[in-house]
């Protein structure tokens, strides 16, 4: 069934590529209202011109992280790692605003945000969530660079990384997107950068809130941070984390098995796009989620039905 949270709840930080301010509250919201983001800030405009729903056909930048914006030219960036979090613990409805135009990035990773929402607890609503099932293989590639979606019963998140950094090196990871494995495997792997690459992204106007609190910094002696990696794949783990993110902007759960090879945030979007190019690649359709004794956290674990939707 389709879920949403039991409260709101506040969220404070600042922005990475921004350095501003921000104050995030997660609203509790109606069912097939979907994600939908509220610039609060925007009291220059109508009040449902401040509205962003957080879909693929919404992105509008993909330089370092996800962002997505409307007709009136309003727009929220990185929000990635909160659309990740709110995916992996199955919330398909809820209403964020947001007094700034990117969300908090927090520690670099999506645990804070998997800690506020249960905070917040989540409520099962009376209609049945709305699924995408992949039906065949859809593949964008960009030289050595390529990202798939292929069917399969239940979410699979696989992906590779290459780098000549000898720190970071060659990794690869795979897991379910079921049974909690977001949270105990991906939701605390921390975004990262090469400390070579940081004067040119603020010459750029980006990562001007960075600092080793919120992200992985990687300089020819190793990992910079204090204390180290989370795990020693944290690289690929959290590429896996970020892919979470941008393809919860399919507009609902995706049935169907992720692959990433030196993928990134653009590749992610024009992925999506291929996918919905042709409605001969996937259909939707009503689940019902049968829980048993399973934790709240398992919500593609059993099917005891999938029927095409009717609008």
């Amino acid at each position: 069934m389709q879920k949403t949270l039991k409260k709101s709840v506040s969220i404070d930080g600042i922005g990475l590529h921004s350095a501003t301010a921000v104050h995030v509250v997660l609203n509790p919201a109606p069912p097939h209202h979907g994600i939908i983001f509220k610039r609060t800030d925007r009291i220059d405009i109508l009040e449902n011109y401040r509205l962003v729903p957080a879909t693929w056909n919404n992105v509008v930048n993909t330089t370092l992280c996800s962002m997505i914006g409307n007709e009136y030219g309003v727009t929220v960036s990185t929000i990635e790692h909160l659309m990740a979090a709110l995916r992996a613990l199955g919330v398909d409805n809820t209403l964020i605003e947001i007094d700034a135009g990117e969300v908090p990035i927090l520690d670099g990773s999506s645990k804070p945000f998997v800690e506020a929402i249960e905070e917040a607890g989540i409520e099962t609503q009376d209609l049945p969530r709305r699924a995408i099932r992949v039906k065949r293989p859809v593949t964008y590639q960009d030289g050595n660079r390529k990202v798939t979606l292929s069917p399969s019963e239940i979410p699979v998140y696989a992906g590779q990384i290459d780098y000549a950094d000898p720190t970071i090196g060659s990794q690869r990871f795979e897991f379910k997107l079921v049974n909690g494995n977001f949270k105990h495997d991906v939701a605390d792997c921390r975004t990262f950068c090469l400390k070579t690459d940081i004067d040119a992204m603020r010459a750029n106007g980006l990562a001007l809130g960075g600092s080793l609190n919120n992200a992985i910094v990687v300089d020819d002696h190793g990992v910079m941070n204090e204390g180290g990696l989370h795990c020693t794949d944290e690289f690929i783990r959290h590429k896996l984390l970020d892919a979470v993110g941008d393809l919860a902007l399919a507009g609902g759960l995706i049935l169907g098995r992720y692959e990433g090879i030196r993928a990134g945030h653009e590749m992610n979007n024009k992925l999506l796009h291929a996918l919905f190019s042709n409605t001969e690649n996937y259909e939707i359709i009503d689940l019902l989620v049968e829980f048993e004794n399973e934790s709240p956290l398992t919500y593609a674990s059993s099917f005891v039905r999938a029927q095409a939707y009717k609008p």
